[in-house]
């Protein structure tokens, strides 16, 4: 069973919080971002970006002491406020193609040690410090975790009357997206919260991996005793966001490859023929529609890949992850890529209409070849943390994308 706990989270104050939440920094591009930080005073951006006020780029733990004073002056000017009392916060996003809910909480640290809260992908050991680093000097964090579990009816319907009332915050940004926020404060519906996820025994990442991970490598710094100015409740958890599997979106990561060589398209259908059978499709943009299909643009043209039943071997549930089928089948012995990560030659998308991109790209002489596949299930996702396994990066982009600064878990300050 995991620790589902409320928290006094700090938050923009009710008649500032459409000017004070923001897409996370890296969803920005540097014109837009450096836009809406000049007409826009109360962005939560000033926070994460505490140079702009004095027109230089600050790094390190200049940066990191710097988002903890601008952060501060937020609260002194009013513009954040602090929560009275411990509480759960409802929260409901809609756009024009989606609408999901779900609940910011605290959860333990320790519950992520134990495997109680499962992963899914690798983290990189440099951004896990650096991300503590960051964490040990600002004390708070703004960004949640994004957990997943199995639909739970009580809890449903518990929600389902708290979105019947008046919520806390009601507001929509620029990218029309609508926001609601309930604070739960009543205790009665707090312990009832507790008792309903009582039922959940594991909680899953669906994003937030090196967020989750750097906070447990904090934690255990802290543990060890030399910095105890922060309570023990504190750096023992972090703040997350627990959505129901029926309310998250999975969507897929297209691949681009350059730099595929002097290999004439013959060749290459011919060492595609190993695993799949081939059908081509023509110049018109294809996306494949069923699990162990993919689609490749190449050279003007679409195919579409179906993986022959008995041409490649399912042994464990990462096996049977198209992402992975694509890299062992094709990727990497066709192409020689056997670093996901770090290999020049390949670059990853993911947007509405992606076979239309894909041919653009290649057809502009961009990319030599780009692959597409159906989008990753909760099925597999759970199966792959149950099993201890890690899927290829860029295997799943997972809706929603959570704003910043709605709630934010203060380490001097959570009551949890």
């Amino acid at each position: 069973m995991a620790e589902v706990i409320p928290f006094q989270a700090t938050r923009p104050a009710p008649d500032k919080v459409a000017s004070v939440v923001s897409r996370s920094y890296d969803q920005y591009g540097a014109k837009e971002r450096k836009a809406v930080m000049a007409y826009n005073p109360f962005s939560f951006l000033h926070i994460i970006d505490p140079g702009f006020k004095f027109h230089k780029a600050v790094q390190g733990e200049q940066r990191f002491s710097m988002v903890r004073n601008r952060y501060l002056e937020f609260l002194e000017e009013g513009i954040l406020i602090r929560e009275e009392t411990p509480s759960y916060y409802l929260y409901r996003t809609q756009q024009e193609d989606y609408s999901t809910y779900g609940v910011f909480c605290a959860t333990s640290t320790a519950d992520y040690r134990r495997d109680v809260i499962r992963k899914h992908e690798e983290t990189l050991s440099f951004r896990e410090t650096l991300f503590a680093d960051y964490l040990q000097t600002v004390k708070f964090n703004a960004e949640p975790v994004l957990l997943t579990y199995p639909d739970q009816p009580d809890l449903d319907a518990l929600f389902a009357n708290i979105m019947g009332e008046e919520p806390e915050y009601f507001f929509t940004t620029t990218d029309r997206i609508t926001h609601q926020l309930w604070v739960i404060s009543n205790p009665e519906q707090i312990s009832e919260i507790r008792e309903g996820f009582k039922a959940v025994k594991t909680l899953y990442i669906a994003d937030g991996h090196h967020r989750s991970a750097s906070s447990d490598l904090l934690a255990r710094r802290m543990q060890k005793g030399s910095h105890r100015e922060v309570p023990k409740g504190a750096y023992g958890s972090f703040m997350s966001y627990l959505i129901p599997e029926s309310q998250l979106r999975i969507r897929s990561f297209s691949r681009l490859l350059s730099g595929v060589g002097n290999r004439n398209p013959d060749e290459i259908l011919i060492g595609l023929d190993r695993f799949f059978r081939i059908q081509e499709k023509g110049s018109t943009p294809f996306e494949p529609t069923e699990k162990h299909q993919f689609s490749m643009y190449l050279s003007g043209l679409f195919y579409g890949l179906k993986l022959r039943k008995h041409s490649y071997r399912f042994s464990d549930p990462l096996d049977a992850l198209d992402s992975q089928i694509l890299y062992k089948t094709v990727l990497e012995p066709l192409f020689g890529v056997t670093d996901l990560r770090h290999d020049s030659r390949i670059h990853y998308m993911c947007a509405r209409m992606n076979a239309l991109k894909i041919k653009k790209m290649v057809d502009k002489g961009v990319y030599d070849i780009g692959f597409g596949m159906t989008p990753v299930n909760v099925g597999e996702l759970k199966a792959i943390s149950d099993a201890g396994l890690k899927m290829p990066p860029k295997s799943t982009f997972i809706e929603p994308k959570l704003p910043s600064g709605l709630t934010i878990y203060d380490f001097q300050n959570p009551n949890v």
